[in-house]
């Protein structure tokens, strides 16, 4: 399965989540690539539009690897993908000092993104993080420890396409997993998309604008 962009995506992955509209879900969308997919979502499902600022570890000299990620939060979710780790030699000074760089990147985004805008509320809600994609899961699996630490009611990952792999050790994190594409062979996220170009920072804001996330509707469609 092609998409031709994140919109795209975000729209034919609504149509999967449609069960949950008269639940009053709250969509929480990655940044930056997985916000117009979750704008989509929110659209069509009538729901608040929120940030997980989740960050990936990469491995020094090869930044697209993960070695784990972290989230923010008054203790941020940190998590180590053991297998990288030791493949690739890291030591913990490594680690903490890549940890400590997408720390300071995440309290970057907030003030960028976030500042006083409401958040949304989680505890007792059906919650529904959305991505643009999955690749080894690292970051995911962050995402789910930090919204879960937040008590929603159910805890839903939303994504157009993640590795078969990566959603079979990701099934037990969530209550449900929605993907409408499981290759064995992901290669890149971006092999699935026609437009894949990078979503900048004035996208999300303009994106948050439209969506407060402590409203029950958006202020307008996608």
């Amino acid at each position: 399965m092609v998409f031709h962009d994140r919109t795209d995506a975000g729209r034919q992955l609504a149509r999967a989540l449609l069960k949950y509209k008269g639940q009053h879900p709250v969509i929480l969308a990655l940044p930056r690539g997985g916000v117009p997919v979750g704008a989509e979502v929110a659209s069509v499902l009538d729901a608040p539009l929120d940030l997980v600022l989740v960050r990936k570890i990469g491995v020094p000299n090869q930044p697209e690897l993960a070695m784990g990620a972290v989230t923010d939060g008054k203790v941020p979710a940190v998590v180590r993908n053991n297998d990288i780790i030791e493949l690739c030699g890291i030591s913990d000074q490594s680690f903490d000092s890549v940890c400590r760089e997408e720390l300071a990147e995440i309290e970057r985004r907030r003030q960028r993104y976030i500042r006083d805008r409401p958040r949304a509320e989680v505890e007792g809600k059906v919650a529904i993080i959305v991505d643009d994609g999955i690749a080894t899961g690292a970051t995911t699996l962050a995402a789910i420890k930090a919204v879960r630490s937040r008590k929603p009611r159910e805890l839903v990952l939303a994504v157009p396409v993640a590795p078969f792999d990566s959603i079979r050790r990701l099934h037990s994190e969530v209550d449900a997993i929605v993907c409408l594409d499981t290759p064995r062979d992901l290669g890149a996220i971006g092999y699935f998309y026609e437009d894949f170009r990078q979503v900048d920072d004035e996208k999300v804001i303009a994106t948050l604008k439209r969506f407060p996330a402590d409203m029950n509707t958006p202020d307008s469609a996608s």
